[in-house]
C-alpha cells in the first residue's frame, strides 16, 4: 500500500516522433533567375541566426523573422549576379519535433519575406545519427554548390556558427563569420584566424562586392 508521501512509480511512455529520414541531405532547388552569362559565384547563408532570427526547432511560419540587414544584403548580391542559397542543420527532425513539410513551410515563408533563393540544403539528422551531411562535414555546402553549378572555390558561406564555417572550409569554399554582439560588451575579441569576419550580413556582402 502506497502512502500519500510516497512517490507513485510510473513507466516512461515512448514519445511520439516523426519517422526518421536517414537519406542524404534534403535539397530544394528552383530554376536560376534570368541573368546574363554564368553567375559571378554563389553565396550560401546559414539559416538560423544568419538568414533568420534563431528560433529553436521552428516549424511555425508565423515565427519566421529575417535578421537585421539580411534584405539589403540579399538585394545587393542578387543585383551583382550571385546565385543564392541556404545550408542548415535541422536536428529537430531527428528528435521528432519537426516534419519535412514544416521545414519546407518555413523555407517558403522565408522566401515570401526575402525573395526567391536558388537552393536550400538541409540535414535532417541529429548529432548521433552517423549521417554524412550534418555540418561541420562539407556535404551540404558541396551539394548546394553542385546544384547551383558553381565550383566550391567560387562559393562564399555567410554564417554565424563555427560548424557552418568549418563546413565551408572543408568544402573548399570561403566562409565569412558574422561576429556575435552583446549589449554589454559589444563585439568580443575575434579569435578566428582561418576566415574573414563581419559585423552583420550587410558588411559580409560589402566584403564580397568590394572592388
Amino acid at each position: 500500500m502506497a502512502y500519500l508521501a510516497e512517490p507513485v512509480p510510473t513507466v516512461p511512455q515512448p514519445r511520439p516522433s516523426a519517422p526518421r529520414d536517414r537519406s542524404g541531405p534534403w535539397l530544394t532547388t528552383r530554376p536560376r533567375r534570368a541573368v546574363v552569362g554564368a553567375p559571378m559565384g554563389a553565396v550560401l547563408f546559414g539559416r538560423d541566426g544568419t538568414l533568420l532570427q534563431d528560433v529553436s526547432c521552428n516549424g511555425d511560419p508565423a515565427m519566421v523573422h529575417p535578421t537585421v540587414g539580411i534584405r539589403a544584403a540579399l538585394a545587393a548580391l542578387r543585383a551583382a549576379g550571385f546565385a543564392l542559397g541556404v545550408v542548415s542543420n535541422q536536428p529537430g527532425v531527428a528528435r521528432g519535433l519537426l516534419r519535412r513539410a514544416q521545414v519546407e513551410t518555413v523555407q517558403a515563408r522565408a522566401e515570401a519575406l526575402l525573395g526567391p533563393l536558388d537552393v536550400w540544403a538541409v540535414c535532417p539528422h541529429g548529432p548521433y545519427d552517423g549521417c554524412g551531411c550534418r555540418m561541420p562535414t562539407p556535404t551540404l555546402v558541396t551539394a548546394a554548390s553542385r546544384a547551383l553549378g558553381v565550383p566550391s572555390a567560387r562559393v562564399t558561406v555567410i554564417c554565424s556558427t563555427d560548424a557552418v564555417a568549418d563546413a565551408a572550409l572543408a568544402a573548399g569554399a570561403h566562409p565569412i563569420r558574422i561576429r556575435e554582439r552583446t549589449a554589454e560588451t559589444g563585439y568580443p575579441p575575434c579569435t578566428l584566424t582561418t576566415h574573414r569576419t563581419a559585423g552583420d550580413p550587410v558588411q559580409a556582402a560589402e566584403l564580397l562586392l568590394r572592388p
